[in-house]
């Protein structure tokens, strides 16, 4: 593994070129620009926003901004997820023609998501001042905390993009997954809303310490739940094995699979 990252370090022009190309493909010949970024998740946010406290009868304080501080490290979990699984697929021109770490291209999918969420907080932060929140120093842990999600979505991305080379209905498995378990993560509701042994339940998903973790010191003022946050860098740093292990067993039989 440390040969495999020194060599990421050499190529490392090489990954912030992906990252360059991807983020211009997306806002190529595009008048906003970035903020076609925030499209997604501002409709998103609006559906939510009607629909739970109006409808549902959903009663939160500063629900909009409740929710808003939560949809936007979702979706990075999200698209990085499905796009690193169909990364050495999509990059198959690459793959079978010259030599490179593969591991490039997932890697590259999730950097390229994460300049997503932090073009999105140039949005964030405004709003959240605009508001009228209180901000502590518990912001500057917000770093730590994407790190954290950074890793675990870095070890799903390496396992299912190895296996998804193989077995194509990958994508369609995770597309399921990955939207059920939006509803097994308190994105739009409060874990206090859920009984409380069912709420137990929901911190065994490792991406329910980040959510709570982003709205303490976005929303909050408060800490980063730590005891659950160490639970999710463990479970990412697992993935991160497993998924480093898988990978390199599959790689050396890519360009034969595309």
């Amino acid at each position: 593994m440390i040969a495999d990252l020194k060599e990421i370090w050499r190529y490392r022009n090489m990954l912030t070129n992906l990252v360059r190309r991807d983020l211009r493909s997306r806002y190529k010949g595009s008048v906003l620009g970035f903020l076609w970024t925030l499209v997604n998740p501002l409709l998103q946010l609006i559906v939510y926003a009607l629909v739970f406290p109006y409808v549902l009868r959903v009663n939160i304080e500063n629900y909009t901004l409740f929710l808003f501080v939560a949809l936007l490290p979702w979706i990075f979990f999200s698209s990085s997820v499905l796009g690193a699984t169909t990364s050495i697929v999509s990059g198959a021109n690459l793959v079978t023609k010259i030599y490179f770490p593969r591991l490039l291209l997932p890697l590259s999918v999730i950097c390229t998501n994460l300049m997503n969420y932090l073009f999105s907080l140039s949005i964030v932060f405004p709003v959240l001042l605009i508001a009228g929140t209180t901000m502590s120093w518990h912001v500057l842990w917000l770093p730590v905390v994407l790190l954290i999600e950074f890793l675990f979505i870095l070890g799903l991305g390496l396992i299912f993009s190895a296996l998804y080379v193989k077995y194509r209905d990958i994508e369609h498995i995770m597309s399921i997954v990955v939207f059920s378990w939006f509803y097994l993560t308190p994105v739009i509701f409060p874990v206090e809303a859920f009984p409380e042994w069912v709420g137990s339940l929901l911190y065994f998903n490792p991406m329910t310490a980040v959510i709570t973790s982003i709205r303490n010191v976005l929303l909050y003022a408060s800490p980063p739940d730590w005891p659950w946050l160490l639970y999710t860098f463990i479970c990412g740093s697992v993935a991160t094995l497993i998924g480093y292990s898988v990978f390199k067993r599959g790689e050396q039989t890519f360009a034969e699979e595309l």
